[in-house]
């Protein structure tokens, strides 16, 4: 098991970005947040998605946060996962944008909330709870034990409270360490202005 780092500022090295990781779970459903009424929006059950596609929803949901994990996979690593029968994947489907969620049931009696989010476009507008709550009854539908999320300070200013008011109570505290997927060609250089870009 590796060792916690050491109290104190600990350098990175050149073409890396760290973050701060914080783990969240709830061992029971919570009661539903009050939410907007969804008018037109849609949350479509999104069945073996081509690895193309998946890609282009995960950049337009995550690319402002620097989301990378999915796009440094190879094609046959990426679909090996969102094909598993216990990966359950949603796309929410408004006029206004998108939105991404995605539960992994191959965890026995837990699941873990691997990806949520919305576009742009989406984010205040009342969709992330609406989201939240459809999610919850999705993932509690069945029998478990825990679901977990992790979420870190590369993601929206908002994002901890957020988990925190659905019912999620943060367990865990750790740093990541990745390489910037701006300087690789990932994502675009431009994206994500509030995490300075610091080539090697």
């Amino acid at each position: 098991m590796q060792s916690a780092l050491a109290s104190g500022y600990h350098d990175t090295a050149p073409g890396t970005v760290a973050t701060v990781v914080t783990s969240f779970e709830m061992r029971s459903p919570p009661a539903p947040r009050p939410e907007r009424e969804a008018g037109d929006w849609r949350l479509e059950d999104w069945h073996r998605p081509p690895p193309a596609e998946y890609r282009s929803l995960f950049r337009r949901v995550g690319e402002d946060w620097l989301w990378c994990s999915r796009l440094m996979m190879a094609d046959d690593e990426l679909t090996a996962i969102i094909h598993d029968p216990k990966v359950e994947i949603r796309r929410l489907v408004t006029p206004e944008g998108v939105g991404l969620l995605e539960l992994d049931f191959r965890g026995g009696d837990e699941c873990e909330l691997a990806f949520f989010g919305l576009s742009p476009e989406l984010i205040g507008s009342g969709a992330g709870r609406w989201l939240m709550n459809r999610t919850l009854e999705i993932a509690w539908a069945r029998p478990l034990a825990r679901l977990w999320v992790h979420t870190c300070t590369m993601d929206h200013p908002a994002a901890v409270d957020f988990y925190r008011r659905s019912g999620f109570t943060p367990i865990r505290r750790q740093v990541e360490i990745i390489p910037d997927p701006r300087l690789n060609g990932l994502l675009p250089e431009s994206v994500a202005p509030h995490i300075p870009c610091l080539p090697g």
